[in-house]
């Protein structure tokens, strides 16, 4: 499958934690159909077989829409799931050394909060950033909001697309206007949402009105 910026202008990222895995599937085919363009799979709590059997379901999903399947942070999941790609953070293990395991087979994502690490990442063979958080993060309570400017200075200097996280919403979305951002990555903006599939396409139509 082909990637590219394209893909990162609704990117949805969720998991099953906390979730009946029937419900988790059913409000993924929702945001599927409503047009998320990416979804990233991002598990902290399962056990290797477990995740990896749910990986080959999500692909399965993703792959009836046509859309890219990002696995958070787990390498192996991602080779032995058949999904699209991979997105590691700053802790999760040296880029290049991810690249050389990968190959080509895999997309692969990083989170860069600078241009520092956004430029070391495109080196080291990164094909996309995931840069935030943005508006602060309701998922994550050890982030630091990434000021606007930062994100204009880590688009600008690099090749590759980027796509902005944390507290993305309907209501601040177009606050992002003109920082060079390919798209946004939504949680709980999507997967909160009383209708999912409306929501995502609201959400779709806001992002190509901002971005494109």
């Amino acid at each position: 499958m082909s990637f590219d910026g394209k893909n990162l202008l609704l990117y949805a990222v969720g998991g099953s934690d906390g979730t009946e895995k029937n419900k988790f599937f059913a409000d993924l085919e929702s945001a599927l159909k409503g047009g998320i363009t990416c979804f990233q799979l991002r598990e902290k709590h399962l056990h290797f077989d477990e995740f990896l059997a749910e990986a080959k379901e999500v692909k399965k999903l993703c792959a009836k829409y046509s859309v890219p399947l990002i696995i958070n942070d787990n390498i192996e999941i991602a080779l032995s799931s058949g999904a699209d790609g991979v997105h590691v953070g700053q802790d999760d293990g040296d880029v290049a050394e991810v690249r050389k395991t990968a190959g080509e087979r895999l997309v692969i994502g990083v989170s860069a909060h600078n241009v520092e690490e956004a430029l070391l990442a495109e080196k080291n063979g990164a094909d996309y950033l995931g840069s935030g958080a943005v508006f602060g993060s309701r998922t994550k309570s050890n982030v630091h909001t990434l000021p606007l400017e930062t994100l204009k200075n880590i688009c600008s200097s690099v090749k590759i697309p980027v796509v902005a996280i944390g507290g993305i919403n309907e209501t601040n979305m177009m606050h992002l206007s003109g920082s060079g951002i390919s798209g946004v990555a939504l949680v709980s903006a999507i997967f909160g949402a009383t209708d999912i599939e409306t929501e995502c396409r609201m959400l779709k139509k806001l992002a190509e009105r901002t971005f494109i």
